[in-house]
């Protein structure tokens, strides 16, 4: 049974910064790649970053390169989100995300993720 638990969401002004996390549980975390996701009111769901099962490899989408940092601590089976210099287009429940399999590249797209967290909700003020 695979179990991911996103916490650290909250209310932020625009410019502000907050720290997700998730804890991951039921399997080897260590072995898998990690992902986060969005989802904004009356918008699909949307990729946000990933990292490889070793934390060497990284990849963000656009909207969010420069501003959020992916991380993992392995021997905690944690992923965190690092999210600077918030918008408020940036408001969203977040998601973290584990694939099925492992992949030779960085998984990023919804397709490629098989097990979900509840999600934790970020609301940025402008």
């Amino acid at each position: 049974q695979v179990q991911l638990v996103e916490s650290g969401g909250g209310l932020v002004q625009a410019g502000g910064s907050l720290r997700l996390s998730c804890a991951a549980s039921g399997r080897t975390f260590s072995s898998y790649a990690m992902g986060w996701f969005r989802q904004a009111p009356g918008k699909e769901r949307e990729f946000v970053a990933a990292i490889s099962w070793s934390g060497g490899n990284t990849y963000y989408a656009d909207s969010v390169k420069g501003r959020f940092t992916i991380s993992r601590d392995n021997a905690k089976n944690t992923v965190y989100l690092q999210m600077n210099s918030l918008k408020p287009e940036d408001t969203a429940v977040y998601y973290c995300a584990q694939p099925r399999g492992s992949y030779l590249h960085v998984p990023h797209t919804i397709g490629e993720y098989d097990y979900w967290g509840q999600g934790t909700q970020v609301t940025v003020s402008s």
